[in-house]
């Protein structure tokens, strides 16, 4: 199914609500629903002009005013990790990964329910219940995967990555892991091992979702480069000129 061939979605734009990013902001999304046949043509075609994937669901951010939160995605081929991100590697070299097909165990939500818990108790998912999250994963319209981090020595899961495998590379729709080893940097460590993945199955991108210049929140994708960013004519890689405007 070619993008030409897609029946054209309906939108929807959302009421507006405090932005999670930016201090005073107020944020607003365009979505529209997943389904039928062409579900995983669309999500692809939507990616790349910026849309992300929750659920059943694609949006994007429709801001009044705004337009900080851009699309970014890491270059597989031209990525050389730096000396903290090779680092970050060496500490979690006891990790094994495997991964599962997208089916919740109860091992899962117990890391995900302290995840929130530790990291964000204010945010929008603070009360996620097992079976939210159980349709979180499982009614996803498209080819997606859950990859999970076991410690070697115990088999203790310490991280668990929901991603769509896409045509041109891996996109991480969701992560979280065990806060308790702070050292370990598992949230980057997830992105690095998932460049790996995508360089092994020769895929050209990771995609990372939103970036949003100035946001603490964000600021730890800026360490994968080379990064590019969606912009009016298509992707461009981010410079420091780019960040410091």
């Amino acid at each position: 199914m070619t993008d030409q061939g897609l029946q054209f979605p309906k939108f929807y734009v959302t009421a507006p609500s405090p932005c999670p990013y930016l201090d005073g902001k107020v944020e607003r999304k365009v979505f529209t629903e997943l389904k039928g046949p062409d579900a995983a043509a669309l999500n692809e075609a939507l990616g790349r002009v910026g849309f992300r994937r929750s659920q059943s669901v694609v949006y994007r951010p429709a801001c009044e005013g705004c337009s900080e939160c851009v699309s970014v995605r890491v270059r597989v081929k031209d990525f050389r990790p730096t000396r903290s991100l090779r680092r970050v590697a060496k500490a979690n070299t006891d990790l094994k990964a495997e991964v599962r097909p997208p089916v919740v165990t109860d091992e899962q939500y117990q890391l995900l329910a302290n995840y929130l818990n530790a990291r964000h108790a204010d945010g929008t998912m603070a009360d996620m219940s097992a079976e939210e999250f159980k349709d979180m994963v499982e009614t996803s319209p498209v080819q997606t995967v859950l990859v999970e981090y076991r410690r070697a020595i115990d088999s203790k899961l310490m991280a668990t990555a929901l991603t769509d495998e896409l045509s041109d590379g891996l996109s991480m729709i969701y992560s979280f892991y065990e806060t308790s080893e702070a050292a370990r940097s598992l949230g980057t460590y997830l992105i690095f091992d998932h460049i790996e993945r995508a360089r092994r199955a020769n895929q050209p991108y990771v995609y990372l979702g939103y970036w949003v210049k100035g946001s603490p929140k964000m600021s730890y994708k800026g360490r994968f480069r080379p990064l590019e960013r969606l912009g009016q004519n298509g992707w461009y890689e981010i410079t420091p000129e780019d960040e410091a405007k």
